[in-house]
């Protein structure tokens, strides 16, 4: 299946703007079909291409995917790069950025893909590290269906927005819905959230009923889903079975609609 790639820019209640990447699928004769939307969190390094590759991959198979680039209270859209400077500065403003700000980008999210004409299904949610956090953090919007939160950090530690009251783990386990549904993804050597997190997290959700699928793959460290700059903890192997369960998790979840047919098909140009 073939995509499209564009964004659009919203104004914040700060008076900040907020860029959201759009990846959107084609289906040839289908022009007026209609798919699931998926809200897309990136790590603190912003829209990076791991997180626009992760991104193609999703809409591929058929959803809308929406990224926000999530620092735009402090830079422009821009990824930062994947050295110490870059990791200094996205860890300071993954704490400084306000809770309300980011349930903000989260619900402009999902006003835009119900907006878009080629949206037509419910909502999921995913991301990486602070990504995965974000993804998990999503479902207090109930319009979100669905999160499937890779190695996300900060939930266990209350940490996401530093001394801002994070409430992320407290909230969802009481608010969420029957309907609503998670998917946590861990290495047993990710010693970002160490064991003791990892328990902390089952058990909170475990003990408030919310519907939810646990793994800890045995010897997959943090950031094993990244494909660049991983500083050697990149799995393909891991990575593809743990999208496995991303997409069973959305294809069951969420859904897609065909429009009427439409014949397309034009001569193909051969192109090197």
């Amino acid at each position: 299946m073939l995509i499209s790639e564009t964004y659009e820019d919203f104004k914040t209640s700060s008076g900040t703007t907020l860029r959201i990447h759009v990846f959107t699928p084609k289906i040839d004769g289908y022009p007026y079909a209609k798919f699931p939307g998926v809200v897309l969190y990136s790590e603190i390094y912003q829209v990076t291409g791991p997180v626009r590759r992760f991104g193609q991959r999703i809409a591929s198979q058929g959803y809308v995917v929406v990224a926000p680039a999530i620092y735009h209270n402090f830079m422009g859209p821009e990824p930062l790069n994947y050295d110490t400077e870059g990791t200094d500065i996205g860890n300071r403003y993954k704490i400084e950025k306000p809770l309300e700000s980011y349930d903000e980008d989260n619900r402009l999210c999902c006003d835009l893909l119900e907006k878009l004409p080629q949206f037509g299904g419910r909502i999921g949610a995913t991301g990486m590290c602070l990504g995965g956090h974000l993804a998990f953090r999503a479902l207090l919007d109930k319009r979100v269906t669905c999160a499937t939160c890779f190695f996300p950090t900060d939930i266990h530690s209350r940490t996401l927005a530093l001394n801002q009251n994070d409430d992320t783990l407290s909230r969802v386990s009481k608010e969420a819905s029957p309907e609503q549904e998670l998917i946590l993804i861990f290495g047993t050597w990710d010693t970002h959230v160490p064991p003791e997190g990892r328990d902390l997290i089952r058990a909170k959700l475990r003990e408030a009923g919310v519907a939810f699928s646990f793994l800890e793959i045995h010897g997959a460290q943090h950031a094993f889903i990244r494909d660049e700059s991983s500083k050697g903890r990149y799995d393909s192997a891991v990575t593809e079975s743990c999208l496995g369960f991303l997409f069973e998790q959305f294809q069951r979840k969420l859904n897609t609609q065909l429009g009427q047919f439409v014949e397309s098909r034009k001569e193909l140009k051969h192109v090197c």
